[in-house]
């Protein structure tokens, strides 16, 4: 029996793009099989020349319920979710009240997220000084690794590790396995900006600080054996030393985000907050090189670091501002726009946004369309053309630096576990392996 058929000429799986039906039975993709192949299902439906795309797995997104859910919360996060192609998405344990440093934490994240949630949900624990001990019950709860700064977070339940903490702490996930991911700025390359302007602050948190960092984090992992995931590369400054440890078997991975691949620092409006976020945007030939580090693979996650505020938090000026980017429904639009004009396939996104993160996580039947696969999937208009109005997004508060851009691609529908995602929460909550 067949409840499902998703035809598309422009079926895109973990081997390419190609016509393909897709057989859902029950919650799990079945079998591919050729576009016109007849089958008996319940239900049959013919995107003919629109992708079908696997969906998304956004692995950095901050929902902040309980505690600082008038920022953003499960409810909201998860329908802008659904609506820009993510099928699963990671949430970061602050900055929520409680952080989610401890299993007490992670019960009352649990209790906010049931019932609320448009699509799956998996999480993060953090690491922060002191909480060594907890990381082992954390992860037998089912977290997936750990979230740590190297520098202050923003929030001050959230301290970030110094480097003897560090080392305690990836030696700890080494024994219990996961990931540790690691937000890279060296504090002590980084500084107070001199002014209000967008340039007094990129001033401050120069690529040379990203660098300091990641070098640090190679270091410890290969000393350790942890696996080290770095969060939003910013500065194409990583590139080098990424790569020569990653060719030294070093187990690194990285991501970078749509802003830092789709923004420049030469595009920023002086006194527009929205485009403020930690580390920076930075200039267009930085930005050049990070799809250069893409293509070859040393960067391999592009993810949203959805890290959404009110909007009274985003003033006065650059110095001020809190530092967050709000695009969890607009990533894939703005990721095809550039990738397409820079001869990139929507293979290519796929594999950048949906089957390398859910690897790196350790997400199980998620990331592509393949037998056996939770049907997970995305009816995508890569013709469509849109003006960005934040006003019509899912996100809490209309605060985005998208806002006006033309941008490429439309999500049309989204199913999740072979469901249309359509008003009702049907999302489940993904726990790690326990």
């Amino acid at each position: 029996m067949i409840d499902l058929v998703i035809r598309s000429r422009r079926t895109v799986t973990p081997e390419g793009e190609r016509p393909a039906a897709v057989a859902v039975r029950g919650e799990r993709i079945a079998a591919l099989y050729d576009y016109a192949a007849p089958l008996d299902a319940a239900a049959d439906v013919d995107l003919r020349d629109l992708a079908l795309l696997p969906g998304l797995v956004d692995t950095h997104v901050h929902v902040n319920e309980p505690g600082r859910t008038h920022w953003e919360g499960f409810a909201a996060a998860t329908r802008a979710a659904a609506a820009g192609g993510v099928t699963t998405l990671l949430d970061m344990p602050l900055n929520s009240l409680p952080p989610t440093v401890n299993v007490a934490a992670f019960e009352a994240k649990l209790r906010a997220a049931r019932g609320q949630c448009h699509v799956d949900v998996g999480f993060w624990g953090g690491a922060v000084p002191g909480n060594v001990k907890d990381l082992g019950p954390l992860r037998e709860r089912g977290v997936y690794g750990f979230k740590c700064f190297m520098s202050p977070s923003g929030v001050p339940e959230f301290p970030p590790l110094g480097p003897a903490g560090m080392r305690r702490a990836m030696e700890e996930v080494a024994a219990i396995g996961g990931v540790m991911v690691v937000h890279a700025e060296d504090p002590a390359l980084l500084s107070e900006p001199g002014g209000p302007t967008y340039r007094e602050f990129l001033d401050s948190r120069p690529g040379a600080s990203e660098r300091s960092a990641v070098a640090q984090v190679a270091r410890l992992a290969a000393e350790t054996g942890a696996r080290a995931h770095v969060l939003h590369v910013s500065s194409a400054e990583c590139l080098d030393v990424l790569a020569a440890a990653q060719a030294d078997g070093v187990a690194v991975t990285a991501e970078t985000c749509p802003h830092y691949l789709t923004l420049s620092a030469e595009q920023v409006p002086e006194g527009v907050t929205a485009y403020k976020c930690c580390p920076p945007i930075r200039s267009g030939a930085n930005r050049d090189r990070l799809w250069e580090g893409l293509a070859r693979g040393v960067l391999s996650c592009v993810v949203s670091d959805h890290s959404p505020s009110p909007a009274e938090l985003k003033v006065p000026d650059f110095a001020a501002a809190w530092g967050g980017i709000a695009s969890l429904q607009l990533g894939l639009a703005a990721i095809w726009t550039e990738a397409s004009r820079r001869g990139y396939g929507l293979a290519d996104v796929a594999r950048w946004m949906s089957a390398n993160p859910a690897s790196m996580a350790g997400i199980p039947r998620k990331g592509g369309i393949e037998a056996g696969n939770d049907a997970d999937l995305v009816a995508f208009d890569p013709a469509d053309d849109n003006l960005v109005d934040a006003a019509l997004l899912h996100h809490t508060h209309p605060v985005t630096p998208y806002h006006g851009h033309r941008l490429r691609g439309a999500v049309l529908t989204t199913w999740l576990r072979g469901r249309p995602v359509d008003g009702e929460p049907h999302g489940r909550l993904l726990l790690g392996e326990q």
